[in-house]
């Protein structure tokens, strides 16, 4: 399985952290830290630094799990403890985790001084295809996702699938929403192939795919002025529903069961309003909800998940913008819709 070179760094496919190993060697930082949360703490950390030499020295930086804590209060912490071990400029970050520590850890690393270097170590499958390859690092402010933040390139991705044995089912599935987004909006034959996946034994060729698809995206668009906005279908009102559901249910959506939520309704608008044809989309609306759990979107949340939309960071003008599919594997992007037909969609979800 090759490796792949992204902006300025590679993205390196289970070869046991030989190349890491090579990239310490040669840049000598004076100090490494490995970000975690409690989870990957426990269960990744131990798996990581079995691969690596013996003399491997870092300092641990540990995090409480979960989106609620991607916050400027939690990065603060992150701070103070690069400051309290005595951080410098040649330092180094390896965040080790999901989607949450890698988005955290790099905006943290990238702010630190003005900016250290930092290595994105994804150890779910959704921070393996999505969160750690791009540049994009971010927290959230005020329940609005990754409205702060920065494009900052990692010095190396390195993607290992055995950590995906430390997942549930659950969390494998969440991850699995990004995977057939990616056949939504650029390849059709990667997601006729994706209904072959095996949660219980997933398959290195399709992630790889997954994320050669992203990386292929980010190279033509690295700052998100055109292409890259496709990677936002399903995520204008997939990220409201997440949103709303870490601030009002006790069981809160996975970010992935979110996306999926918002895939379904940004489909049924991408059939409205940009021609997605009715077979498709009833194809596309058929496979995520035989993958995916039913959700109750209340008509009461409407408004609320709308006043969440208008702080979407992908607005302009106060509009509500959306990445619509023409067909399954192509997307286009830069729309905008009114209230009342993005509330066509949440009465489409209800009807299902």
């Amino acid at each position: 399985m090759r490796n792949l070179q992204s902006i300025d760094y590679s993205v390196v496919f289970n070869d046991g952290f030989e190349h890491l190993v090579s990239l310490l060697e040669e840049r000598k930082y004076d100090k490494v830290f490995v970000l975690t949360d409690r989870n990957t703490g426990e269960y990744c950390l131990p798996v990581f630094t079995k691969l690596m030499p013996t003399d491997f020295s870092y300092d641990i930086i540990e995090v409480d799990p979960g989106e609620e804590n991607k916050n400027i209060d939690f990065c603060i912490g992150v701070w103070k403890m690069l400051l309290d071990f005595g951080a410098e400029r040649n330092s180094l970050m390896i965040n080790l985790g999901g989607g949450v520590v890698t988005d955290m850890g790099g905006f943290a690393a990238s702010t630190y001084k003005r900016g250290i270097d930092f290595i994105q170590i994804p150890t779910s499958l959704l921070s393996q295809v999505d969160a750690s390859v791009g540049g994009k690092t971010g927290i959230d402010l005020d329940s609005v996702k990754n409205i702060i933040g920065t494009f900052t390139q990692p010095q190396a991705v390195y993607v290992h699938t055995d950590f995906l044995k430390t997942l549930d089912r659950r969390q494998l599935i969440s991850g699995f929403a990004e995977m057939i987004k990616h056949g939504f909006i650029f390849d059709g034959d990667y997601f006729q192939a994706l209904k072959a996946f095996d949660f219980e034994n997933p398959s290195a060729e399709l992630i790889h795919r997954s994320v050669e698809i992203k990386n292929e995206v980010v190279m033509e668009d690295p700052k998100e002025k055109g292409l890259r906005k496709i990677l936002n279908f399903g995520h204008t009102i997939g990220h409201a529903v997440e949103t709303y559901s870490i601030e009002n249910d006790s069981d809160p959506l996975l970010h992935g069961e979110a996306i999926a939520i918002g895939m379904i309704c940004e489909a049924y608008l991408s059939h409205a309003y940009k021609g997605l044809a009715a077979d498709q989309l009833a194809e596309i609306v058929q496979y995520i909800q035989s993958v995916f759990p039913a959700y109750e979107l209340k008509s009461a949340s409407f408004d609320a998940l709308l006043a969440i939309m208008k702080n979407d960071k992908k607005n302009v003008g106060g509009k509500i913008g959306f990445s619509l599919l023409t067909e399954i594997g192509k997307c286009s992007f830069n729309l905008y819709l009114e209230e009342d037909k993005i509330k066509e969609a949440f009465t489409y979800y209800q009807s299902l």
